[in-house]
């Protein structure tokens, strides 16, 4: 074998700098080969590396590949192994708008029976503010294991077209949809000493004097604001529109005579109405209401096509969702509207009860989406 000599280091003073030296060639069998080894000089002192043949580190290699991949097959997320256990603990029901108003009040009837057919209560919290938006995106961002779901409204499908530059969620690829459940009609209603006896006055001054007849909301692209944005494209007007956070909220300034008037969902209206809180000047459902059979329809006044944009209530929960969870949420669901004193309930607070499955609800999101698009565009409806 052939004598080697280690390269000098060209700084014999810097002792604490680390460097490679030179391979030693030898001499096997008749042929060149370099040593298994990495030699580092530190200092004085040499030390001494061992370098896997290529064969070997090929078949390490291989071998933390494949313990990789058994990990990764064995780490499935927490919330996709507990789904035959779900629930084990309370569901937090996301309602984005202010208690009393109608969503809130359709989530605390029906997450009742929910929480008794899933064996675990619904807990309700209210996140009011941006038209719904701060409980959607409380929801998006969430573990998906089926313990924070949403009861959504028509400003899940609005909010993103009407603020894409805000709202940065698709309303169908970020979420699973679970069900939905019913659909609310709206009225317009004035308060009990408002000046306007019917629509045609409210109009006939909103004409008159633009900008300065007032409607409530429940925010920007709510279906109150919506409703109320096709009310002036049909009536050729220009009305005052101020948004609060909640239909509650709204509807306190109307029965205060501070806000002129709203279009408001049936849940929870007819009390305030016999009382003599308010008084409702239409309708938007195609016939007249049971509950107020001498109240016109929105299309007898001449303004069709009110019945169509009435505002969707659903669950809905994070992008996903394991099936079994989807699976056990809509039974869940199932089980409360089929219960005979749910339907009275629903009934007597105004709501249409509407069940679309996951799937179904999948579908009708995608082109309620598309049908608000469209409204969007025409009238030139804009988030202020």
């Amino acid at each position: 074998m052939t004598n080697c000599s280690a390269r000098k280091d060209s700084a014999a003073s810097a002792t604490s700098r680390i460097s490679p030296t030179t391979f030693c060639a030898s001499r096997r069998h008749g042929r060149s080969t370099r040593s298994r080894n990495r030699h580092f000089r530190y200092g004085d002192n040499i030390m001494t590396f061992p370098t896997p043949s290529r064969r070997r580190f090929v078949r390490l290699s291989a071998i933390c590949a494949f313990g990789l991949a058994g990990l990764a097959a064995t780490a499935a997320p927490v919330w996709a192994q507990d789904a035959a256990k779900y629930p084990e603990r309370p569901v937090r029901l996301v309602v984005g708008y202010a208690p009393g108003g109608p969503t809130d009040i359709l989530a605390r009837v029906i997450g009742q029976e929910m929480g008794d057919a899933l064996g675990q209560p619904l807990v309700i919290e209210n996140k009011p503010g941006a038209n719904g938006n701060i409980g959607t995106e409380t929801v998006q961002r969430a573990a998906p294991d089926g313990y924070s779901i949403l009861m959504n409204t028509i400003s899940h499908n609005v909010n993103p077209l009407l603020q894409p530059n805000l709202v940065r969620y698709d309303p169908i690829k970020d979420f699973t949809p679970i069900a939905q459940v019913a659909v609310l009609p709206q009225v317009i209603v004035v308060g009990p000493a408002s000046a306007y006896k019917d629509l045609g006055e409210l109009l006939a001054k909103a004409k008159s004097n633009p900008g300065e007849v007032s409607f409530g909301s429940a925010g920007n692209g709510g279906s109150a604001h919506l409703a109320a944005a096709l009310l002036q494209q049909r009536s050729g007007t220009q009305m005052n529109h101020i948004p609060f956070r909640g239909n509650g909220p709204a509807l306190t300034e109307v029965i205060a005579g501070r806000v002129d008037f709203m279009f408001y969902p049936m849940i929870g209206l007819n009390e305030l109405v016999t009382g003599g809180k308010l008084r409702v000047l239409a309708v938007t459902t195609a016939e007249r209401m049971p509950e107020y059979p001498d109240v016109p329809t929105t299309s007898e006044l001449g303004f069709t096509g009110f019945e169509d944009y009435a505002q969707p209530i659903g669950f809905i929960g994070p992008a996903g969702l394991p099936k079994d969870v989807t699976s056990k949420l809509q039974a869940s669901i199932e089980s409360a509207l089929d219960k005979s004193e749910v339907q009275s309930r629903l009934k007597s607070l105004g709501a249409e009860l509407t069940f679309r499955s996951a799937e179904d609800y999948t579908t009708w999101l995608t082109q309620d989406r598309e049908r608000w698009a469209d409204l969007i565009k025409s009238a030139d409806i804009r988030a202020e």
